[in-house]
This record gives C-alpha cells, structure tokens and sequence, in this order.
C-alpha cells in the first residue's frame, strides 16, 4: 500500500506528494505503454504483519496456495499477449498487466486494489493541469463479492473502471453505489431466476436453502425469497445461515434441521470451505436421499467430488459459469519456468510457489513469503507436461474464461475510444479522449458501450447496470461405477434480448441419486387434483395446504386451483366436481310413467265422452235423453270432453302457448260444464214447481232459449277474465332452480296469482250454487230425479277442488302439475259418472225403463 505525504513550498513552484511507505504484495508485471491491474486468489490463507510504516518493506505471508487461482492469473497475462500480438486490435497500443494476489483477505485485496491506482512512484509532482496515462487503465477481479464491494466503492468515486469475473452479488448492480463496476460473470439475481427455473421445471415447491454469512450469501437469499415469491414456484422449508469457523453446535442444529425437514431439494448459495464443514456433519448424521442444488461457487469443487462424499452429493445440480475455450492457452501455460537466479524477482515468487506446489520440492532459499517448502530440491527442469494436475487441464475453463473476457472488454473500449475522429467525439465539445490525457471516466463511457464476440462464438456486452449478458452451464454430478465423480453438464440458461430467459435441460442425461433414478418428489403438500381448491394451513408457507372438495354447484378444472368457479345457471357440477354438466331437466314428461299414466287416463276420460256421446246421439228420442233438456246434455258431455283434453296441455316442456291456454282452456271448460249442470238444476227446480197450481208462467222464462243464453252468458264471463288475466300478465314459463340445484325444473308461473284465484273463484261459485240447488231439489218426487245425481255429483267436484288447492300449493315443480291434471280427471270423471252413467246404465242394460211413464213416476209392472 502507497501513503504519500504532500506539501506546497510556495506560489512559484508545484507542491509534491512523497511516498511515505510501501506495503509488498505478491504478483507479477509486465511493461507496457498502458497498464491493466488484475486481483487473484493465489493463496488461501495469510498471516497479516504489523502495518506500521518502518523502513523495511512489509510482505504478507501466505499460504494454501490455490492452482486455479493462479491459472486465472496467467489467463490475463494469456490474453494481453494475445491482444498485443492482434494487428487488429489496439495496433499502436502495447498493454502490460500488473497482477496482485490478495491471499482471500479483504485488507490485502484492499491494500492491493489502491497500489494499482496510486502507482509506485517514489514521489509525485503536482502539476496546475494533470496530464499523463492514470497507472492502471482498468482493474480486472476482485473474485470476492465482498472485496468487490468495499475496492470498488473507492474506485467509483474516480470512475476508475472495475471488471470483476467472479463477484456475483446482486447487489453490484446498483449503478448509483458502483458507478464503474462491470462484470462478465451474471449477476446472482440471474442466477437466483435460473435456480426457481430448475425448481419449476421439476415441480420442486417445497426447498430447503442454506447461504454463507457474507454479501454473496445474504444479498442470494433476499433475491431468491423475493423472486421465488413473486414467480409463484414454492416456498422455503427452511433458511439457514452458514458459519465461516467451524461451529460443531451450529453445524449439528443445521443439519437436524435438514434431516426432520420434509423438504427433499436443498440449495446452498455458500462456498466450499462452507461445505466441506456441512459434509462433515450430513456424513456424521447420515442424512441421505436430499437432492442437492448448488450455486456456482462450489458447483465444480473437486474437493467435495470424494467417494466419500458422493453417497449424499452424487446427483447434484448446479449453476455453473459458462464454460469456453481459449486456443493457444495451453501452450501459454506451458512456457512458465522459475528462475534461479532471480529468487526475489517480481513475480518470480509466485512461479516458484507453484512449481513447488506441483512438484512437491522446494527452493532453496524457498520463496520469499512462502511457509510450506519441504522435500526434495527443485532443480526447475521439471517438466509439466509429465505430471498431472489441474494447472494444465484447459477442458473446462469458466471462471478463466470470465477473466478473458474481462481483459478483451477493457481493451476493445480502448480501442474504440482511440478510434474517435476529432470533433466528432462523445464528450464536451465534441472532443474524444486520448492517452495524454485519459480520464477513467472517459474509459467507463465506452466500456458501457462495448459489444464484441469472442473466438468461442459469445456476445460480450454490458447493460445498464454492468452486467454482462447472462448465461449459465447446468452441471450434474455423475457417480461413476469406480467411485470417480464426473461433473456434466446437462443444460443451460441464459438470457437472449429477444427471447428472454430460457432453460434448456437434458432431463435423459441427469443421473440421479436415488434407487427410483428418477427425479424426487420435495413438496409441502400434495397438488389438488381437479374437483379441488386449495386451503392455505394456517401459520404455513403458501405451499402447506389443504385440499378441499369443490362444494355443489361449483368446480375446479385445474391442478391445484385457488377458487372453485360456479357454473352457469342452466349447468352444474359433475359428481368429481371438475367440470359442468347440463343440468337435468324436470317436467312432467310424457316419457316418463307419471306422465303416461295421466294422458292415458285423459285419452280414456275422452274416449269414455265419445262413447257416451254416440250412445246418446243413437238414443236421441229416447224418454232418457229427452228429459231436462237433451242439448244441456249433450253440451254438457262436450264440455266434460274438453276438460279430459285440456289437461293434456299440462304435460310437456311448458311453452309460452301451452302455459297461455292450459289455464285459459281449463277454466272456459270447466265453467261450461258447471253452467250446464246449474242450468239442468234450475230447470228441474223450475219444472217441478211449476207443477204447482198457479206457477205455470214460469216455465216461460227456463225455456231452450234462456238455457242456452245462461250458459253463454256465464261462460263469457270466465272467457273475459282469461282475457284479461292473460292480457295484464300472462302466465309464462320459467326455468325455477329453487326446488333443487342440480335440476331445472320448467313450470309456468301463472303471472298474476289473482287471476288465477278469481278463475277458480268463479268456479267454485257456480259449483257452490249448483250443489245448493241440487240439494234443495233431491227430494222432488220423481222416479228419475236428476236433482240427486247433480247433488252426487257437484258434492265430489267440490271435495276434489277444495283439496286440490293445498296439494297444488304444497306440490313442487311437475307435481303441481300432476296434481291440477289429477283434479281435473278426478272432477271430469266424477261428474261423467255421476251424472251419465245410470243414463248409460238404462239405456244399455235396462231399456225398459227407458219410458216416459216410468220416468214420469209410474210403476212399471214385471
């Protein structure tokens, strides 16, 4: 780390800053007319030393040295050799690189971050107008989140560029805190989507999800509750916070939690020190049958691919980097060679840190800030081509192609500003940037701007908020029969500017980790079935529920349906409740038996009429029919047959004209058929009194005329109210739901319930005064006195009519209707009966009886 200490002597000369004190790190350079900075993981662990400033240079001491941290490192040196060999891309520009590495520690990391920007001049002359080329043009790296986080809020204040291959925390996207923060690795927001896509795709809404205590950890844990909330996909069974020491308590409480859990999906957004401790104790408790989902830190750690360990993580899905490939990279990585004679040179440390690392020898002296020399010396022929190790295994670049990508970024946004024509550039006045006089910013604006395509066939560019265009690998871990793990990959997702964001997945390639060898189900609660709603469990996430059948009337024809839907008026529910069916109409049919029976009784009712009608038509001049008024008669037998048809009009689908005139025809019917009986009455009445000394005269007024004109007359009279019944509010048919609510019962309302009563009033009253003057008249003297029958006979009509009108009140639907037509046949035939059938009988079986003497009263002798 550089201090510098600065003072102004006087107005005549420029004020100066001197270099107070140096802090060394470990790391390599190379010269060149702009200079890249690069931040790697190189070592695990460090040991910090005092950071007082003395005269001595300080140095951390670090150890755990990390192959693929360093591997990255020589990825950037790999590619700005390939860009400076690249007639194509910046021809007049040679780039150098100065690479830290930060030992995993953010004060070093930090330290490391502003030696890059404040150079390493001894002292630094302050002039009135700043001029040159900044010490670094852009830094590539932090791969920490949090380290990302704290050297790039310092780095925005400059708008000094920063493109990160590792960080991932959504929380980098927020441009008003990182104004100049890129990234080529996605965004965890992208990769949190891409999870709950993999969760979607399987029907996983019941997860358990495990996060590091860091930025990483906690900004993925928000993202995902959010999205997982706002996507409607599932619900968290648990969310437990990793520790970084080894917490055995802790540890132990996490995975108890795991093991009673109903949940069968875990997700870890942590890294692998994380989960080399959380293996540990799943081992130790022997937690088996979960399927575990990784983030993209510790997706491809061969340290956790032991055959110890993949008895629980065989099977795994992850998020891994998109994998690319860098031709020329292997023989680059093959021409590192220590120097022997150089054995504190700049970046001669780290070579010699690595080659003991592969070869399992050491220097001596050993490196400079290097504790774990041991064995055998190192001659530095080795060769690396004869040992195996992860330093030369290229067939799966990720994180070193994000780094590739990083450096190709900063340079084609040089480029790009170093085409700028003159007064033809994007800043004040027109002006372009140049390396005289570069501002970072000026750098920030093309860097924004950058869209290239890489020899892989990638699109590399930023959005507004410095996220690279995203796209991910999905990796499965294979068990092999031998016991050795093979990550594949089996998918990916990514998001295209057109299409959105879309996961592709191999399902016939994942190998999963149960003897079913199919996908597990990891749900709260069963999916409801059609026919169902679902019913949240309370004090449950929205995943634990309840399915409740539809009730009556209502259905779900979907999985797992929030609401059942009520089905139209003339529908119902299916027995399974999952769909509507036409409901069952009810009326009184002439397909069913009830319906039958009736129009078989009025059929027969008529044919009786027609009998007696043709039995009196042939016996026309007999005594029998002559008596009281042969037409009354046969009026009166034509009216009893309308009222046996009328109630035909009862029976079927109600119609507008069939609820029209059932009623209309019935009440003119039976109103004939009463006016006939009450004119025979008062005629018999009238007769028999006129036989009296000194009534003849009024016979005069009962003669065919005045009968027919009564009947006319009273008869009208209940055709008018019809009219006006029918007129004002006609009786009309409805489809009543009411009676039940699987049925559509058709019925018609008779409109107007007062004309419906004064139509059977007036009924009623004329059946009344027939009754009371055939009951007046029943003991006339007379061997055949009418007067009886009618009594007989007007006595049932009553009986039905008055119980006829409780049952018809009482009746629902059909049956109201069965019972009007059962009144009707029942008064039809009792006044048929009643008043022809002894006619009938004497006609037919005593024919001598059939004289005027004998109905004059004369006995007829045997």
């Amino acid at each position: 780390m550089l201090v510098y200490s600065c003072a102004a002597s006087s107005p005549l000369y420029s004020s100066s800053c001197q270099l107070q004190g140096q802090f060394h790190l470990n790391g390599m350079h190379k010269a060149g007319d702009v200079i890249l900075g690069g931040l790697f993981q190189v070592h695990f662990f460090s040991l910090f030393p005092d950071l007082s400033f003395t005269s001595e240079p300080q140095q951390p001491i670090c150890h755990g040295f990390d192959v693929l941290g360093f591997r990255q490192a020589q990825t950037m040196a790999f590619a700005i050799d390939e860009i400076n060999r690249n007639s194509n891309l910046l021809p007049t520009v040679t780039l150098g690189y100065r690479l830290y590495d930060n030992c995993v520690q953010l004060g070093i990391g930090f330290r490391a971050a502003l030696s890059l920007v404040s150079g390493k001049e001894e002292q630094i002359i302050l002039q009135e107008s700043c001029a040159g080329t900044p010490p670094v043009l852009g830094i590539v790296g932090d791969s920490s989140s949090t380290r990302a986080i704290a050297i790039s809020t310092v780095l925005g204040l400059y708008r000094v560029p920063m493109v990160s291959y590792f960080a991932t925390c959504s929380c980098l996207s927020d441009r008003g805190k990182f104004p100049s923060f890129f990234r080529t690795i996605p965004s965890d927001a992208f990769q949190v989507r891409a999870v709950i896509q993999i969760l979607k795709s399987f029907g996983w809404t019941w997860a358990g999800l495990l996060i590091s205590d860091d930025d990483y950890g906690l900004h993925a844990a928000r993202s995902f509750q959010s999205d997982l909330a706002q996507s409607g996909g599932g619900c968290l069974a648990y969310l437990e916070v990793l520790p970084w020491s080894n917490d055995p308590d802790e540890l132990r409480r996490i995975v108890d939690v795991m093991r009673k859990s109903t949940a069968r999906v875990v997700i870890v957004f942590a890294h692998e020190s994380h989960m080399i401790d959380l293996m540990e104790e799943v081992v130790r408790q022997n937690v088996t049958g979960l399927q575990w989902i990784a983030s993209e830190a510790w997706t491809s750690a061969a340290v956790l691919q032991t055959p110890r360990l993949l008895l629980y993580l065989g099977g795994t899905l992850g998020i891994a980097i998109r994998r690319g490939e860098i031709p020329g990279l292997r023989d680059f990585l093959l021409q590192i060679h220590p120097d022997l004679h150089q054995n504190n040179s700049y970046g001669n440390n780290l070579v010699k840190q690595f080659w003991e690392y592969t070869f399992e020898c050491r220097f001596a002296p050993p490196p400079a800030g290097w504790v774990e020399a041991g064995g055998a010396l190192c001659t530095g022929q080795e060769d690396l081509e004869n040992v195996e190790t992860e330093y030369m295994d290229i067939s799966n670049l990720r994180s070193e192609y994000n780094v590739y990508k990083a450096v190709y970024a900063l340079a084609y946004a040089l480029h790009d500003m170093l085409q700028c024509e003159p007064g033809r550039g994007p800043f004040s006045g027109h002006s372009c940037g140049s390396l005289q006089r570069l501002e970072p910013w000026q750098l920030v604006y093309y860097l924004e701007k950058v869209n290239f395509t890489t020899s892989f066939g990638d699109q590399v560019s930023f959005d507004e908020n410095g996220d690279v265009l995203p796209i991910y690998d999905i990796m499965n871990w294979l068990w092999l029969p031998d016991g050795r793990a093979e990550v594949q990959s089996v998918g990916e997702v990514k998001r295209s500017p057109f299409k959105g964001e879309e996961l592709t997945l191999d399902e016939d390639k994942i190998y999963w980790n149960f003897e079913s060898k199919k996908p597990p189900r990891s749900v709260c609660s069963e999916s409801c079935p059609p026919g169902t709603r679902m019913a949240r469990k309370k004090g449950e996430p929205v995943c634990c529920f309840d399915c409740i059948p539809c009730s009556e009337g209502k259905i779900s024809n979907e999985t797992d349906s929030m609401e059942c839907t009520s089905c139209p008026d003339d529908f119902w529910s299916s027995p399974q409740r999952d769909h509507c069916v036409p409901k069952e109409s009810e009326f009184l049919s002439y397909h069913e038996p009830l319906g039958v029976c009736l129009a078989a009784t009025s059929l027969l009712g008529t044919f009786i009429c027609a009998v007696v009608l043709g039995i009196f038509t042939y016996n026309h001049s007999t005594p029998i029919v002559r008596a009281n008024n042969s037409e009354l008669s046969f009026q009166l037998i034509l009216s009893l047959k309308l009222c046996f048809l009328c109630s035909l009009l009862f029976i079927g689908r109600p119609q507008l004209w069939t609820c029209q005139l059932r009623h209309a025809a019935f009440g003119i019917s039976f109103v004939l058929c009463v006016s006939c009986i009450l004119v025979k009455t008062m005629v018999v009445l009238a007769v028999f009194k006129a036989s009296k000394p000194g009534d003849g005269a009024k016979l005069k007024w009962f003669g065919a005329v005045q009968q027919r004109g009564t009947v006319l007359v009273l008869t009208s009279i209940q055709a008018a109210i019809c009219t006006v019944w029918i007129v004002s509010s006609s009786p009309a048919p409805h489809k009543n739901t009411q009676y039940h609510n699987d049925k559509i019962v058709y019925e018609c309302v008779v409109g107007s319930t007062v004309g419906f009563a004064v139509l059977l009033g007036y009924i009623g009253l004329l059946a009344i005064l027939s009754f009371l003057l055939a009951f007046l008249a029943r003991n006339l003297p007379d061997n055949f006195n009418e007067a009886k029958l009618i009594t007989f006979s007007m006595l049932i009509f009553c009986a039905v009519w008055v119980a006829f009108v409780p049952a018809y009140i009482s009746s629902p639907g059909k049956y109201a209707d069965a019972v009007e037509v059962f009144a009707i046949l029942a008064s039809g035939f009792g006044l048929l009966v009643s008043l022809f059938g002894p006619k009938c009988y004497i006609i037919l079986l005593r024919p001598e009886r059939n004289t005027k003497k004998a109905i004059m009263g004369r006995t007829i002798k045997s």
